[in-house]
């Protein structure tokens, strides 16, 4: 449910129509499903809702608003006036770019690099391109999310774009990974673009503020644990001929 101001923005919609249009409340409780011209709202009525929502939340009412509901105009105001998430959060990892691109984008072991996902189920590969199913672990309701998504590579440019198959509470969502050489590491980016279905327990603000703060935590996960990757894989490779020679004629 869509709420502004602490309040259902049905009842906004439905207060306006009683103040500025002449709907009858009681009759509009009694007929939830109603259209606005069932409940007896002419094109004047309309004018004047359209008039009272574009100064209010800067939407348009279309022409055939009196074939919704109340919830359908509320809903539809909400999806207007509600803009897309965007979201771009970075790291930078003192590890070798091959490293940090081999390592996050072998997304068979997710489970060992993410801290939110429990199973990761490969479903198709094609080229650059995987299709994979994640199951997060369970949240505070019990509940297990998953979802499929797909993704492809370009090792040249060093990117990576991906997007929901499943979309969910998602009317859709988008993912554009970046990779540049930093000060002797990596620096990754994540940019994420979406919308929330208007059926979504959250609006495309909450959604964004959700994977702000999620994305911090799990960069420096992969940070971490990349970092600790590049450092063991140091000491596997051992000291060069000429360290070794060194050493000796220190001892």
């Amino acid at each position: 449910m869509t709420v502004t101001h602490g309040r259902p923005l049905t009842a906004e919609i439905t207060d306006i129509l009683v103040a500025h249009c002449g709907l009858d409340a009681d009759v509009a409780a009694r007929a939830p499903a109603a259209s606005l011209e069932e409940l007896g709202m002419d094109s004047l009525a309309l004018l004047e809702l359209s008039a009272v929502v574009a100064d209010r939340w800067q939407v348009a009412i279309p022409e055939q608003a009196g074939q919704l509901s109340i919830p359908a105009v509320a809903d539809l105001v909400a999806r207007r006036a509600d803009p897309p998430g965007h979201t771009e959060n970075g790291v930078f990892i003192d590890a070798p770019l091959p490293l940090v691109w081999e390592v996050t984008n072998d997304v068979a072991n997710w489970t060992e690099l993410f801290t939110e996902y429990a199973v990761v189920e490969i479903l198709h590969r094609d080229g650059h391109t995987v299709r994979f199913r994640l199951t997060m672990y369970p949240d505070e309701n019990g509940v297990a999310w998953s979802w499929v998504s797909e993704r492809t590579v370009d090792p040249v440019s060093r990117q990576v774009r991906a997007h929901r198959v499943e979309t969910g509470p998602f009317e859709y969502m988008r993912i554009h990974w970046r990779y540049t050489e930093d000060s002797g590491g990596t620096r990754m980016t994540w940019t994420q673009d979406f919308a929330m279905k208007p059926t979504a327990p959250v609006d495309n603000a909450a959604m964004t503020e959700r994977i702000n703060t999620n994305s911090v935590i799990q960069l420096a996960v992969i940070k971490d644990r990349v970092e600790r990757i590049a450092r063991e894989r140091a000491e596997q490779d051992g000291p060069t001929a000429g360290d070794e020679s060194t050493e000796a004629g220190d001892e």
